[in-house]
């Protein structure tokens, strides 16, 4: 048995339901943020699983993860910030502003935090170029926008979350 399928049958069966029989493979990206929610990423077991559910290779579902930035295929800080640094964005001056944020937080970016509380990532247009410096944060609770940001406003945050992490 698929323990996916067995944890979370009648989610994925609602979700499958969605889609024609003979388009299961749509289902793909609710199927990811159905594991995703078990360990804030998608283990290897788990891109097999949602690939049998859903009749693809786990290397198809493993596409899916490496091409969007709502997605993980590993273990992070219990919040991601994802600066953008698109060439709009680097004109506004994301590029030194990721830089003062990762070294502030003595990290690379992609790396997370010694305390696992926060991974730092770059991630291309998250739609707000007028605003940058700006990053998404992705944790347990959803996904919240962060515009005009400046390096001290971005340590204030990761304060608060240390605190609300202890």
């Amino acid at each position: 048995m698929n323990p996916l399928r067995e944890r979370y049958g009648k989610e994925i069966d609602g979700v499958l339901a969605k889609y024609p029989a003979d388009q299961s493979r749509a289902a793909v990206m609710p199927l990811l943020y159905i594991a995703q929610r078990e360990h804030g990423y998608v283990t290897r077991e788990q891109l097999g699983q949602i690939g049998e559910i859903i009749g693809v290779s786990a290397t198809d579902v493993a596409s899916i993860v490496g091409f969007y930035t709502l997605y993980h295929d590993h273990e992070g800080g219990k919040y991601r910030i994802q600066v953008c640094n698109d060439l709009p964005c680097a004109l506004r001056g994301a590029d030194q502003y990721l830089d003062k944020v990762c070294e502030h937080l003595d990290v690379q970016p992609g790396g997370t935090t010694a305390d696992g509380v926060v991974t730092v990532e770059a991630v291309m247009c998250l739609a707000a170029c007028d605003k940058a410096p700006m990053f998404q944060v992705q944790s347990y609770d959803g996904i919240a926008y962060h515009e005009n940001q400046s390096v001290e406003s971005t340590l204030k945050l990761v304060e608060g979350w240390r605190k609300e992490a202890q």
